[in-house]
């Protein structure tokens, strides 16, 4: 699962036995060769379904880690791109990978459920950090990710089908979910890290209970399950209200350029 140039199980141990934002601290000169990293290609995939939503002004990537989602709004924002995360660590490692060309970016440490912005974007991305967050916190956070969008804007994510119960990936996340648990009752301070949390239907209705109206996109560059749905969707979360229209946009380069 690692590469050789990633965490030793030793460090993977202490990291565990941190905070989460002390955790991340220490993981993040390696963390781009975890598994924990968002794949290159659901990147991409979400790069091309934004290219044919947008263009858009200003974009926010939320929990930005090391920045591989900033690459990704650097594509599809014409002015200025914003990554917000709470380890000092994480964002340390996206500054030294930091490239001149495109929007103007950047990098902002502040915890996602009292972000410091005001309403100035118009597009809010977020990739694989929603399971650290507890289903009760979602309305919280929806409602954050809300205050800073104009009217009109969106909130974008992948969201990769759950396993089939029964399968090797399910008994996976059941058995990483469980240990956590276990962790977490045994040892402070907490490390919240559950993959099995964060389900399509609370997902929607707390959207929607946030004031957002819900579309969901099939990405087609992963296919579909046995059963005829999407292995990932594309949830796009729009606020009500008149976005900017759009206007030619053309920019050379791929999010590539800023991994």
């Amino acid at each position: 699962m690692f590469s050789p140039e990633g965490p030793s199980l030793r460090e993977l141990a202490v990291q565990a036995l941190s905070s989460v934002e002390r955790g991340y601290d220490l993981l993040a000169p390696k963390f781009d060769h975890t598994p924990f990293r968002t794949p290159d290609p659901v990147l991409d995939a979400v790069g091309s379904a934004l290219r044919r939503t947008g263009p858009f002004d200003a974009g926010l990537d939320l929990c930005c880690g090391t920045g591989v989602g900033v690459g990704v709004l650097a594509r599809v924002c014409r002015e200025r791109v914003t990554g917000v995360d709470f380890s000092a660590g994480m964002l340390d490692v996206a500054r030294e990978r930091e490239r001149t060309r495109g929007p103007r970016i950047s990098w902002v440490r502040a915890d996602a459920r009292a972000l410091p912005f005001a309403p100035a974007f118009d597009l809010v991305v977020s990739f694989g950090a929603f399971g650290h967050f507890l289903p009760r916190e979602l309305p919280g956070l929806f409602a954050q990710v809300r205050s800073v969008l104009r009217p009109g804007g969106r909130f974008a994510f992948p969201l990769v089908a759950p396993p089939r119960p029964g399968s090797l990936g399910y008994w996976t996340l059941l058995g990483f979910d469980t240990v956590m648990r276990v962790r977490n009752a045994l040892w402070r301070p907490a490390f919240v890290m559950y993959y099995r949390a964060f389900r399509l239907g609370d997902v929607q209705r707390e959207l929607v209970e946030a004031g957002f109206e819900v579309e969901l996109q099939p990405l087609p560059e992963f296919g579909r399950r046995p059963d005829g749905s999407p292995r990932v969707r594309l949830v796009m979360a729009r606020l009500p209200g008149r976005a900017p229209a759009p206007t030619c946009f053309s920019r050379a380069g791929s999010s590539a350029d800023r991994r």
